[in-house]
């Protein structure tokens, strides 16, 4: 009897698994199904869990952003995006705004296939095109603005290596507006395409521009109709500078691996609550010159943001600059590849070079990490990624 009843227990368990688990893609599945399929599963996995930032135990360390004037406009980008939105019909106005607390800002993925919102530079007349740079003008640097036209260059020589402008190409990247911009209110702007993607919120004259994505495949054009354009490799360059910089022992506590065969990046599309504790070596163990070797390197990354929040920003980053750990896995020679991680209580990078994906069939490694295919993040972790945590403040001094 016992027996009958264990072999009904597993026929039963067999049976809800099989009801429980999603049905298998149809063979020969077409390219939009199958990527709006893909994208809808990203984002069912991506978004169970709540918004709570990143932390290195599972708890936001309180105290580190607060609301207060910064003494930088944010009058220019304010004007810049309004001016964009002008030029939408009430078709495209309506795919492009959302509510300011809209889980829409989490809604990013590098991946090509991802099924975007918003209104992309195709679908947007010349004068629209013209606007939506303008808006990338004034939110960021000069040489932030050349970088991320320069990324989505790079996306239209993946489109010609692979002969593919469905999946890739210049204009395919999208702008959405959260709020209304204002100069009291939070509001602010996403932009989303493969290999780039730019979370940017303000309130007042303070913003938050994270979590950002910047990469290529390939990262020097080997033809078309950028060949030559080159990318990425002053934060590939300098990451190397800062390592061999470090004495014998500071190097050992900074590798944590000397091999690396795969793709290391761990706050990528969809990793908003990663738990990640410090690791590497602090910088409270540098001399004066390595700590300013440091702070040159994360500026690299932070000044592409407009000039005068990167230099509050930057200032930010100093005040936390003894807790912030750098580590590093692979080799360092002239062809290696690596990966390296800054992480302090207020910024998070990652540099990765990743294993090719849109152009294995001209690699002879394919399977093995490459310097034509770089991954970046920024974020903001303790909560204020997307200025969660400024708005999060915001609502509680001025409930809506």
């Amino acid at each position: 009897m016992r027996s009958e009843i264990i072999l009904v227990a597993i026929v039963a368990l067999a049976v809800g698994r099989a009801f429980s688990q999603p049905p298998p893609p149809p063979a020969n599945e077409p390219w939009p199904e199958r990527a709006a399929r893909m994208s809808r599963e990203a984002e069912t996995r991506g978004l169970a869990e709540p918004f709570r930032g990143i932390t290195t135990n599972g708890t936001v360390q309180p105290g580190l952003f607060t609301l207060h004037s910064t003494g930088v406009s944010t009058g220019p980008v304010r004007t810049a995006v309004t001016a964009w939105l002008a030029t939408l019909s009430a078709e495209q106005r309506a795919k492009a705004t959302f509510a300011i607390d809209d889980v829409e800002w989490r809604k990013w993925m590098n991946q090509d296939f991802y099924v975007r919102q918003g209104v992309s530079f195709k679908e947007m007349s010349e004068a629209q095109r013209a606007a939506a740079f303008g808006l990338m003008k004034a939110a960021l640097s000069a040489k932030g603005l050349k970088l991320s036209q320069d990324i989505m260059k790079l996306n239209e020589t993946l489109g010609e290596l692979n002969h593919d402008f469905v999946r890739y190409g210049e204009q395919l990247y999208w702008i959405t507006v959260m709020g209304t911009p204002s100069a009291t209110q939070p509001w602010g702007f996403q932009i989303d395409g493969h290999h780039l993607i730019i979370n940017y919120f303000v309130l007042g004259d303070q913003v938050v521009m994270t979590p950002v994505f910047l990469g290529s495949e390939p990262v020097i054009a080997p033809s078309g109709k950028y060949q030559g354009l080159t990318i990425l490799q002053e934060e590939q360059n300098r990451g190397v500078k800062l390592l061999l910089g470090l004495d014998e022992a500071q190097r050992q506590r900074a590798v944590l691996e000397i091999s690396k065969t795969g793709n290391n990046n761990l706050t990528e599309a969809f990793k908003d609550n990663v738990v990640l504790d410090y690791a590497g070596v602090r910088a409270k163990d540098f001399t004066a010159a390595q700590k300013q070797s440091l702070v040159n390197l994360i500026e690299l990354f932070v000044s592409n943001l407009d000039e005068g929040h990167a230099r509050v920003k930057m200032d930010e980053v100093r005040a936390h600059l003894d807790e912030t750990c750098f580590a590093w896995i692979g080799g360092s020679g002239e062809n290696d590849v690596f990966y390296y991680r800054i992480h302090s209580p207020v910024v998070l990078i990652e540099f990765d070079h990743q294993r090719p994906v849109n152009t294995r069939q001209f690699s002879a490694t394919p399977n093995l990490p490459s310097r034509q295919h770089i991954h970046i993040v920024v974020r903001t972790p303790n909560g204020n990624d997307y200025g969660k945590d400024l708005l999060r403040q915001h609502l509680l001094a001025q409930p809506h």
